[in-house]
């Protein structure tokens, strides 16, 4: 095994046996409320900063979770999993994707021993993340499928998750009839999300969360006027405070203004994008800029080509 990968796994493959403790009940309500502040950190610093923290409180719900009894232990287990989750989700931002496959294993595994239905069918949603920006749709809609097989017995807000990703699986297929039923139903559903659960809130955390959703569909189909209008609206609502997710919608908006023959509104919105991804150091965003590099070939050799190319170099000199 590579130093690498044993630094990844670390904090899930702790061997046992341990010495049995007292585990207060108490300490779910910590690890919750502390998720969210985790959630809140993510949006402002990136991947790179949080993924030691998380992995290590993960390591410690792992280890209290071997002596607890119950409820305590039920409890913990449900927090595991979106501690899991979420650090699933920092190695994706980060471009790790086996990092990031690993524990997106780790978090079905968990959520599988939580007995939580909620839970599994968040975690085949996180599953389903991974293949989606792999490219492959088919393995996306199959989990999506599987995540949603009984759907009137999952929460709303998990419903939602799957039928999104769903549509980012019907994008890369190239349906955009599907991508509008699915985002649509979607979309009726979210008035009803009204739990208190700390995990898996993306919808109602996120500032336009089914526009975003839309607007990268349409412009992974290249409907460049469309997804550009929608990038228009969600980035009007977006806090300043959310940088690396302002920095990824810019970058697609960017490139949407490139598949509608707008270079210059392209690289009019380029710069700030490129500052973000050097602050945040986030592969997703890098990945992004590398797709509005290739939306913008057709004008490689004009002015606002070479323009383009000098924004973007002090990301190709800090790789």
């Amino acid at each position: 095994m590579n130093r690498a990968f044993t630094s990844v796994t670390a904090a899930a493959l702790v061997a046992g046996p341990i010495t049995p403790q007292h585990v207060d009940p108490a300490l779910v309500d910590y690890f919750q409320q502390q998720l969210e502040g985790h959630y809140r950190a993510d949006m402002f610093l990136g991947p790179h900063d949080l993924i030691g923290t998380v992995s290590a409180q993960y390591q410690l719900i792992d280890k209290l979770v071997r002596s607890a009894k119950g409820e305590t232990r039920r409890g913990l287990l449900r927090a595991g999993a979106a501690y899991a989750a979420l650090v699933g989700w920092l190695y994706q931002d980060a471009g790790d994707m086996d990092g990031a496959a690993f524990w997106r294993g780790v978090t079905q595994e968990i959520a599988m021993r939580s007995r939580d239905p909620h839970l599994i069918g968040y975690s085949l949603v996180n599953q389903a993340q991974v293949r989606t920006d792999l490219g492959d749709g088919r393995a996306v809609v199959d989990l999506c499928e599987a995540a949603l097989e009984d759907a009137g017995r999952l929460d709303p807000k998990v419903r939602i998750m799957a039928m999104q990703q769903q549509a980012h699986g019907a994008s890369l297929t190239g349906e955009r009839r599907t991508v509008d039923q699915l985002l649509d139903l979607a979309d009726q559903l979210l008035p009803q999300v009204d739990d208190d659960l700390p995990w898996g809130n993306a919808c109602r955390r996120t500032p336009g969360y089914l526009e975003v959703q839309r607007a990268t569909c349409y412009g992974r189909l290249g409907l460049g006027t469309e997804a550009g209008s929608l990038w228009a609206q969600v980035l009007a609502e977006v806090p300043e405070t959310a940088r690396r997710d302002r920095g990824v919608y810019m970058a697609r908006q960017a490139t949407a203004a490139a598949a509608a023959r707008e270079p210059d509104h392209a690289v009019e919105i380029a710069p700030t994008v490129a500052t973000i991804a050097v602050e945040t150091r986030s592969a997703r965003m890098r990945r992004e800029l590398a797709t509005l590099e290739r939306a913008m070939r057709p004008w490689h050799d004009a002015p606002v080509g070479r323009d383009l190319a000098e924004i973007l170099a002090p990301l190709t000199e800090g790789s």
